[in-house]
């Protein structure tokens, strides 16, 4: 693994120039970002997207078309997505060290909440402003409007074509490793994060932006053959409404990780699992039982089990383990107290 932070630096304590570190840092992490199909497919979609976020930008200013300039803003929080994306790839293959036992597999979770909040932020905005729009809407230069909009279009439905074929919509199982271990010291293994989860939020948000702009082709279509200028702001209150729909589960799911909320996947299991160890022979029953993801589809857990005197513990405790493994638990640490 490349040397990406300051404990996985051979060279740490030599003197360097400056400029030189900066460097160095960065073409490691470009280094990084290519030696993976997932992260280079975010990188190029990363330059293309906000390339044309700025042509967006440009023409809606100089149309005055506040459907394109939401749409070209809608497209400048998906590059924040994609860099966070981006970053969240890179950070998560970072090692566990002794301030961070669990490694930094939980950047993408800070990224997408960070993210989330930015982009309720936006759609807020511009419904606010649309509405005002609709009551006054004002005149827009419908010149090449229909033009950008297409290449727009186009440009989404690249992102679209790139993530899905990059690995973002397939399926991957988590069924029982027997390999992932379970210690009660320092960890010796990292927690690795999933790259398809990062994808596929950075997908819902580029499927959001498509529609948006279908929705900007709409109203140009409108305002050309039409007249209909108050096309223009309903068309950016459905841009708002898209990214703030799209941006819910995001938000969900990272409230939920952050909070410590107990696996939603896993909500129908657990009980099942509880009966199944207390019918294990020799098992009296089970206590503060504890359950949570660490990153994506990285589920983690914790238990007190109670055993009848004079039994097999390890036995006990690697039945009892086995149980949860199948439906995914990666780690679990079992504290074995005697029953009264």
């Amino acid at each position: 693994m490349l040397p990406l932070h300051k404990g996985d630096d051979p060279d740490k304590g030599k003197k360097s120039i400056p400029g030189i570190s900066i460097f160095a840092h960065a073409s490691t992490w470009i280094r990084s970002i290519l030696a993976k199909p997932a992260s280079r497919n975010l990188f190029g979609f990363l330059l293309l997207n906000l390339t044309f976020a700025f042509v967006e930008l440009t023409y809606g200013a100089w149309t005055n078309s506040l459907g394109l300039i939401a749409d070209s803003f809608h497209m400048f929080f998906d590059c924040t997505a994609l860099l966070a994306g981006l970053v969240a790839t890179v950070i998560t293959r970072w090692s566990p060290n002794q301030r961070y036992t669990f490694g930094y597999v939980r950047a993408e979770v800070l990224a997408g909440f960070c993210n989330g909040l930015f982009l309720l932020f936006i759609a807020f905005f511009i419904f606010s402003e649309a509405i005002e729009r609709v009551f006054q809407p004002p005149e827009v230069k419908h010149d090449r409007l229909m033009i950008v909009s297409i290449m727009g279009f186009v440009v989404n439905l690249i992102g679209i074509f790139a993530f899905q074929h990059g690995g973002a919509m397939h399926g991957h199982s988590h069924g029982g490793d027997d390999g992932h271990g379970h210690s009660h010291g320092g960890h010796g293994h990292s927690h690795g994060g999933s790259d398809q989860q990062i994808l596929q939020g950075v997908l819902l948000h580029v499927i959001a932006d498509t529609l948006g702009s279908v929705g900007v082709i709409i109203s140009s279509f409108l305002i050309q053959q039409f007249g209909w200028m108050s096309a223009d702001p309903i068309c950016s209150m459905c841009i708002a409404a898209l990214i703030a729909i799209s941006v819910v589960p995001l938000l969900q799911t990272s409230i939920g990780v952050l909070m410590q909320r107990a696996p939603p996947t896993l909500d129908a299991q657990l009980d099942t699992c509880y009966q199944r160890v207390q019918q294990i022979e020799g098992v009296a029953g089970i206590k503060d039982p504890h359950f949570w993801t660490l990153c994506s589809d990285v589920y983690m857990g914790s238990l007190r089990l109670l055993v009848h005197p004079d039994q097999d513990v390890f036995a006990l405790t690697e039945q009892a383990r086995a149980v949860f493994t199948q439906v995914g638990v990666r780690q679990l640490t079992i504290q074995v107290d005697k029953a009264e």
